[in-house]
C-alpha cells in the first residue's frame, strides 16, 4: 500500500479562495485520486491527512487487514482537525 498527498493548491471552482490537496490511497480497493478543501493551503493538507487516516481505518476493517507503521498501531497520521464550529451538514 502506498499513500501519496499532492502539493496543495488553489481551488479554481472556489469563489473565496479555498484551497484544494489531492490524495491517494493505492492498493486497498480504489485508487482514484480525491481531494480534501481547507481555507488555506495548510488547512487543505491537514485534512486531506485527516481523511486518509478515516479512509485506511474504513478500509482496513472493510478487508480485514491489520495496518500499522513501524510495527506500531498508530498510523503516524494523527491530526484533530477542530470541527466544533463547523454548519451541519445538508
Amino acid at each position: 500500500m502506498l499513500v501519496r498527498f499532492g502539493r496543495p493548491h488553489p481551488d479554481p471552482l472556489s469563489t473565496s479562495g479555498d484551497w484544494g490537496c489531492p490524495f491517494q490511497i493505492d492498493g486497498l480497493g480504489d485508487d482514484s485520486v480525491q481531494e480534501a478543501f481547507g481555507v488555506d493551503s495548510l488547512q487543505a493538507l491537514l485534512l486531506a491527512i485527516w481523511s486518509v487516516r478515516l479512509e485506511l481505518a474504513e478500509r482496513a476493517e472493510r478487508t480485514s487487514v491489520r495496518l500499522d507503521w513501524l510495527e506500531q498501531r498508530a498510523l503516524g497520521l494523527r491530526v484533530v482537525p477542530d470541527v466544533v464550529d463547523l454548519p451541519p451538514a445538508p
